[in-house]
């Protein structure tokens, strides 16, 4: 059974890393917007201090 030769393997998955990350990735980001803040009052529910059986 024959082995492949992995160097022009290792090449085009270089290549399209190189591609994706340089190239489609950024432009995949620019289209995703961040989500705008939103005025929501938050909530902090203050629970009452433990009582100690020994104080």
């Amino acid at each position: 059974m024959p082995q492949l030769n992995p160097n022009p393997w290792l090449l085009i998955m270089l290549m399209s890393w190189m591609t994706f990350t340089l190239i489609i990735q950024p432009k995949l980001l620019q289209l995703t917007q961040a989500n705008t803040p939103t005025n929501k009052l938050v909530m902090t529910n203050t629970t009452p201090s433990w009582t100690w059986p020994w104080t």
